[in-house]
């Protein structure tokens, strides 16, 4: 199409090009030209939140899902400062999202308007790309880059500015079809060379999850650690890049994660690592396998090859797709052998990942058994961070890809507007929105949007009264010396209520599975609050037992 159009226009024709059918805004009077085109544009639902964190998170989470960009709206200044957050956890999560930012007139650059930011100087260290479109004939070919730039590679954030006066001035552009990212397939000879080395092999692991992966990468990633019986780990957060009922299937790295697997990823005499960067988290602070890893051979398979070697010295580089990647190793021709490790850590998982009973009022291990025996496998589940997700980190079961939204960047308050974006995406799934009491009420406002939208999903707030990841490690170097870490919180349940939605608290493991098994037969947004005991600061340890470790 090549009729006159205002820019704003011109904009959301792209946007519907490129198939996106979801915004996640807060309005702006800079961008009202956007709002206006959007007004008749069926195709696209906007998502109205309550704040620009949220928006960002929410448009992250979406892109996730579908590996697609999520695509977000927001004003200049306050709009873009709040949705920063969101972009650097897309660009640590390497997810997919476009952030449009509305910005003041070309005329008015350079002169410190009203909420004017130089958006390019802030975002590009936090994006992978950052830039302002000046001429409304050039959108279609911005928008189309933006969409490329966010698929390819290692996936991540793009930020657009979009001067208002430029939104209103009416031009003729060309559309850009609909961008697809790249596929490509992994190099014979590297993957020859791959199998020449696990011949070789005593000991190998796989670490999994990262850049690019889609349920392809999922299906023949098992298909293949299967056939030759190769432990497979998640990375941090990455717990659904395999159905942990997988029979080769280790666990996860990162923040707790079983000692057993830890080990055997230490004693590894090869480390396969598929999509992750092998960050700090996975690695724990660059030590389960250390930048140059004597006495272990590692192969390094992304998509990007700016991240091959960045880091780790890598004995084998392969720069290729996820889903390629694994179909061609799935479908290798000739015979591979067979370990027995896969068996032997996948039971140590198993072991690992039962909960048994303490004696805490509201244990949360338990908590986790009971809603594996009522929710569905496939339920998506969705938390932010702190000391809290590590019960669900450590005992619930991911059914497989699609089924865990967690920020690998451990930024709070990104569970909430995830599930947002998780019951719009999927309204056939069950989605459960985990935060802890400080987690919540970064972005607890969005229960508005959850509301408003008719979202179908469960939130679970736990309520220790603390900062507990930060008083865990105050304990654990300061012991007693309690300082901001302490939080005089609502009633959760009756805040909730407020909002329009079911709630009820919960402070006993006997009455969670009822509580639980109530708010399962309601509809809507449906809250229970549990209050926990500050003293149980996570599955492993008590403040009690730091502060007698002194």
């Amino acid at each position: 199409m090549t009729q006159s159009r205002t820019g704003g226009r011109i904009l959301v024709d792209q946007l519907v090009e490129q198939g996106c059918d979801r915004i996640f805004t807060v309005p702006g009077e800079s961008f009202l030209a956007v709002l206006d085109a959007l007004h008749d544009t069926p195709a696209i639902e906007t998502v109205v939140c309550r704040q620009e964190g949220g928006v960002a998170y929410s448009a992250c989470a979406d892109g996730a899902l579908t590996g697609r960009p999520g695509i977000a709206f927001v004003t200049r200044g306050p709009g873009a400062t709040n949705a920063s957050i969101g972009v650097h956890v897309a660009m640590q999560d390497s997810q997919p999202m476009i952030l449009f930012i509305g910005d003041v007139d070309r005329g008015m650059r350079d002169r410190e308007g009203f909420q004017e930011v130089d958006f390019a100087a802030m975002f590009t260290p936090l994006a992978k790309w950052a830039a302002r479109i000046d001429d409304p004939k050039r959108i279609p070919e911005y928008v189309a880059r933006a969409y490329s730039v966010a698929m390819s590679g290692r996936p991540g954030p793009v930020v657009l500015a979009l001067p208002e006066d430029m939104l209103v001035e009416t031009a003729e552009a060309i559309d850009r079809p609909r961008v697809a990212p790249p596929a490509q397939s992994p190099a014979p000879e590297a993957m020859d060379a791959l199998m020449k080395l696990l011949e070789d092999a005593t000991d190998p692991v796989a670490i999994i999850g990262g850049a690019g992966w889609d349920a392809g990468a999922t299906h023949y990633l098992r298909e293949f650690a299967t056939r030759i019986g190769i432990p497979v780990a998640a990375a941090f957060r990455r717990q659904d890049a395999m159905p942990n009922d997988c029979a080769v299937y280790a666990g996860n790295l990162g923040y707790g994660p079983n000692p057993k697997l830890v080990e055997r990823v230490r004693t590894a005499d090869l480390v396969l690592v598929v999509g992750a960067r092998l960050g700090e988290a996975t690695t724990d602070g660059y030590s389960v396998i250390t930048p140059d890893h004597p006495d272990q051979l590692l192969v390094h398979v992304h998509p990007d090859p700016n991240e091959l070697g960045r880091v780790y010295r890598t004995d084998l580089a392969i720069c290729a797709d996820m889903r390629e990647f694994a179909e061609t190793a799935a479908l290798w021709p000739d015979e591979l052998i067979d370990f027995d490790c896969g068996k032997k850590a996948h039971d140590d998982f198993l072991a690992w990942s039962t909960p048994e009973p303490t004696d805490t009022p509201l244990d949360l291990g338990m908590v986790v058994k009971a809603m594996r025996d009522t929710l569905p496998a496939d339920s998506i589940i969705c938390n932010g961070a702190g000391n809290y997700s590590g019960w669900w980190h450590r005992y619930w079961h991911y059914a497989g890809y699609g089924t865990q939204l967690a920020p690998t960047a451990g930024s709070m308050g990104y569970g909430l507007p995830a599930a947002i974006a998780a019951s719009l995406r999927h309204k056939d799934r069950q989605v459960v929105a985990l935060a802890g009491d400080g987690c919540f009420l970064m972005n607890a406002q969005e229960l508005a949007t959850a509301v408003a939208h008719d979202c179908d999903m469960l939130v679970i707030v736990v309520d220790n009264g603390i900062y507990g990841t930060i008083r865990m490690h105050q304990e654990r170097e300061y012991p007693g010396r309690v300082s901001a870490t302490s939080l005089a919180n609502p009633d959760f349940a009756a805040f909730a209520k407020s909002f329009g939605c079911w709630a009820e608290t919960v402070d006993a493991t006997a009455d969670f599975a009822p509580a639980l098994k109530r708010a399962q037969a309601e509809k809507g947004v449906r809250l229970l609050h549990l209050k926990t005991d500050p003293d149980r600061i996570s599955f492993g340890t008590t403040i009690t037992a730091l502060r007698g470790k002194t």
